[in-house]
């Protein structure tokens, strides 16, 4: 028979879930982002910079290179026969003597032109925008195409004219994989230091930020010990930071012990102010000639069991939640079984006990008693022999199973015998609260009460209850 009430929701305890880097409302996600995010833009930064640096040294290195061949080239210039432009030295050295490598100079004086041979004849076209330089006895840069399509770097020096000479231009070029090559050689380098760099970068932030967070990690764990109970306040010294927040903490746990204190003198004024009218009212009603039928007797009765469990809502509502009280299930299941046994000894039970040791529930010990006396004397009534009672851990609390061998309920029976005041059979001695009251004070510790058929035959009634 499916349970009345669907599945068990005891208490769900402190949350839970990722708290790892991709967890959306993590402090380490944020940091490290933002860590990940700076770091990125100070690399390509430095990167970019480092590679101009390195474009404008190795052009440099070309453009000094080329102005060498130049100076050479206008210091060897001179007239020959016929009043013809030729030079006193052969200038095609390394690396201008390999042909077509893009290593290539030119004279052009009028109509008399001068060319390494490394250009096998043909001319090097100069273009019409290349930008004067200020001072005119410097080479002027430019970027040209070989003879062969090939991109050069142009380096051109304007000579003026001497006596009846006309001006003369010289033009000396290297190829443009000159400069690209060893660019990208030293970008291949660069970019993977900046990246070895990027990583140890990050592998130290991570690090920093979880060694920078473990405070706070300590302090979580010190507020579980003060939730469950093992823990007065929040213990030992905290860094500057988080001191203020924990001193508020205790501050805070200090007020409720305060408050806790006042409630449980006004709880017990209370108690004393109703519970001793109750009494005397027993002891005159147990005159039989006051209440010869008993029905006044049991309604003082009724009425103390009310008291006394509103009064224990009251004190469990003042402790501020159920979460610091503690109570070892273990034992309290063995001293019920035994004296509810002795009880019942007349039809011989045998109630079997499976809690795992160490098993706690955060209940005060009065209600875990209660609860489970309820339950189990319930079981006892019902019971032709054989009474189970199985307690274990859950991922939201523990959840206690007490289980017999008798006639068992359906759902409109179960839901019935939930209900305040609901009795099935009225043979049976009792006021029909017990099963009401074990539900009502396990939902004020945030679990919960529900009644199924059990395996043995009988009924089942499974308690969830906050770890």
């Amino acid at each position: 028979m499916p349970p009345p009430h669907g599945p068990v929701h005891p208490s769900p305890g402190p949350p839970r879930g990722p708290t790892g880097l991709f967890h959306l409302g993590s402090l380490r996600r944020r940091l490290l982002l933002a860590a990940l995010a700076l770091v990125t833009a100070a690399l390509v930064v430095a990167g970019l910079a480092i590679g101009l640096i390195l474009h404008r040294f190795v052009r440099g290195q070309l453009d000094s290179r080329l102005d060498s061949q130049l100076v050479a080239i206008a210091a060897s210039l001179e007239r020959g026969p016929g009043d013809r432009l030729r030079l006193d030295r052969n200038l095609d050295g390394p690396p201008f003597d390999r042909d077509r490598g893009g290593w290539h100079w030119q004279v052009r004086q009028g109509r008399s032109v001068l060319r390494s041979g490394s250009l096998e004849g043909r001319d090097l076209a100069l273009p019409d925008d290349a930008p004067r330089p200020r001072d005119p006895d410097r080479p002027r840069p430019a970027d040209g195409t070989g003879p062969w399509g090939d991109a050069l770097i142009l380096r051109i020096l304007d000579l003026p004219p001497t006596g009846d000479s006309p001006p003369a231009i010289l033009v000396a070029s290297a190829p443009a994989r000159a400069l690209a090559g060893p660019l990208r050689e030293a970008g291949l380098a660069l970019a993977a230091i900046l990246g070895t760099l990027g990583l140890c970068l990050m592998a130290g932030l991570v690090a920093q930020v979880r060694l920078g967070l473990r405070p706070l990690e300590r302090l979580r764990r010190d507020l579980a010990a003060v939730r469950a109970g093992r823990e007065p306040r929040i213990p030992g010294p905290q860094p500057s930071e988080i001191l203020p927040l924990a001193a508020e903490v205790n501050a805070l746990l200090d007020q409720n012990a305060a408050n806790l204190e006042r409630a449980r003198t006004h709880v017990a004024n209370l108690a004393h102010g109703l519970k001793t009218p109750l009494a005397t009212l027993s002891l005159a009603l147990a005159d039989p000639g006051r209440d010869p039928d008993g029905a006044l007797a049991n309604l003082v009765s009724g009425m103390d069991r009310r008291v006394r469990h509103h009064l224990r809502r009251a004190r469990a509502a003042a402790l501020g939640g159920p979460g610091r009280a503690r109570t070892d299930l273990a034992g309290a299941v063995a001293d019920l079984a035994a004296t509810l046994a002795r009880l019942y000894a007349a039809k011989d039970l045998a109630i079997a006990q499976d809690v795992s040791p160490g098993l706690a529930a955060a209940c005060d010990a009065q209600d875990i008693d209660e609860m489970l006396g309820n339950l189990i004397d319930n079981a006892c009534q019902w019971s032709r022999a054989h009474i189970r009672v199985i307690a274990r851990a859950t991922d939201d609390g523990v959840v206690v199973t007490v289980e017999d061998d008798g006639p068992g309920l359906d759902a409109a029976a179960a839901a019935l015998a939930l209900r305040r005041g609901g009795r099935l059979d009225e043979s049976v001695p009792g006021h029909g609260f017990g099963l009401s009251i074990t539900r009502e004070l396990a939902e004020l510790y945030g679990g919960a009460l529900d009644l199924g058929r059990s395996d043995l035959g009988g009924l089942s009634a499974q308690l969830a209850l906050p770890a």
